[in-house]
């Protein structure tokens, strides 16, 4: 099948260049020091320089500025910088962003980048401080006085009520624990490298707010993650084969907010994966049983899920089962309950890993990867795939 998309972006761009910090819970060290050993290791990965680089993407919600990035990196001059809102919902858009770069000529070589001390510094999970006022901060008032505080919280109220649509229990999200678990104790570079679970340990763990229990919510990390994007006819004579960008997307719902969209006419689905979803089957050309692996957001194991059920590989209600069989190879880095939370941005390097063959949990033969970013606000995907 040809990587060329239906949208005039598929098969323009890819990835060529991967590259991280180590995780940890105190890097030591500051945020803009993570970023710059992160993309000077993805430029080393992809065998350019800092002077091939002409575009910088990133998260609004990070602390280093684009320039700021390029004069610390030995970057020079650059005719593309942008960022991407909502969290851990722009690290597939970050890719796209780059990718859109590149085809419209508009720069040639781009590095995607994710660089914070999320468990020694400022940590989201710790709930809503010191909010700066705006118009999102006015939207969470109608929460925040009745204890809805953290994003364990805001993600518990949809939980509950899959498991009440779907006749489930909270061991329903287990199996999404267990298998991420499973394949971070055989990655080094996993936070809980050689530390399986088994859903009595699921089970077992504390509650953080039912249904939500301890091992169901993402670690916290230090760490940093940057990503290469280049034209398909450039990455063909770089130093790996290159992770050709097949499609990408970005999709928020009908009354999207970010993470308390309660008033929905129905809990139990992610609408703004189903927008993205939508894009990514037309533009691509592709179907669920196309896909060879899965590298889902698993920020919580309820919206991974909800994600499979989005993206059709299974009937609503039918992903917890779908998980338990394996039907699907699922989050081969550990995703962010194993190896890492760096909003998603690992998850991408992990694709690419897949395609590469060069994954510690390598799936035989992958030549298709989904990828999807932060779920519960407006959100973004990938499908990456070999070239050839």
């Amino acid at each position: 099948m040809s990587l060329r998309g239906r949208d005039g972006l598929g098969g323009r761009a890819a990835v060529v260049g991967i590259g991280a910090t180590e995780f940890s819970k105190d890097s030591g060290r500051s945020e803009l020091s993570l970023a710059v050993e992160a993309v000077r290791a993805a430029l080393d990965d992809a065998g350019l320089a800092p002077a091939d680089v002409d575009g910088l993407v990133t998260f609004t919600m990070d602390t280093n500025p684009e320039i700021t990035v390029a004069q610390a990196s030995g970057i020079g001059e650059l005719s593309f910088f942008s960022r991407v809102h909502y969290g851990g919902g722009a690290a597939c858009a970050t890719v796209q962003q780059a990718a859109l770069a590149v085809a419209a000529g508009v720069a040639e070589v781009v590095v995607c980048y994710r660089a914070f001390n999320e468990r020694s510094g400022r940590r989201f999970g710790s709930g809503v401080k010191e909010r700066e006022p705006s118009a999102e901060g006015a939207a969470l008032g109608w929460q925040l006085p009745f204890g809805l505080l953290t994003p364990a919280s805001w993600v518990a109220m949809a939980a509950q009520r899959y498991l009440h649509t779907y006749g489930l229990t909270p061991d329903a999200f287990g199996h999404v624990a267990v298998t991420d678990r499973r394949h971070a104790a055989r990655n080094p570079a996993a936070y809980f490298h050689g530390k399986p679970i088994t859903l009595d340990d699921h089970a077992a763990s504390r509650w953080i707010v039912e249904p939500l229990r301890l091992l169901d919510c993402c670690q916290e990390t230090d760490g940093g993650q940057a990503i290469v994007v280049t034209s398909v006819e450039r990455a063909r004579d770089l130093r790996h084969p290159p992770a050709v960008i097949v499609a990408a997307a970005q999709g928020a719902g009908r009354k999207q907010e970010a993470m308390t969209s309660f008033y929905r006419d129905e809990l139990t689905g992610l609408p703004e994966m189903g927008v993205v979803a939508r894009q990514l089957w037309r533009t691509s050309g592709l179907a669920p049983s196309d896909i060879d692996v899965g590298i889902l957001y698993d920020h919580f194991t309820p919206f991974v899920l909800m994600q499979l059920e989005e993206f059709g590989f299974c009937g609503p209600g039918e992903a917890a089962d779908f998980v338990a069989a394996d039907a699907l190879p699922l989050n081969t880095h550990g995703g962010q309950l194993g190896e890492a939370y760096l909003h998603g941005m690992n998850g991408i390097a992990e694709a690419v890993r897949q395609l590469r063959g060069t994954s510690v949990n390598q799936i035989p033969g992958a030549e298709r990867t989904l990828v999807t970013a932060g779920t519960g606000v407006p959100t973004s995907g990938l499908i990456l795939g070999t070239d050839g």
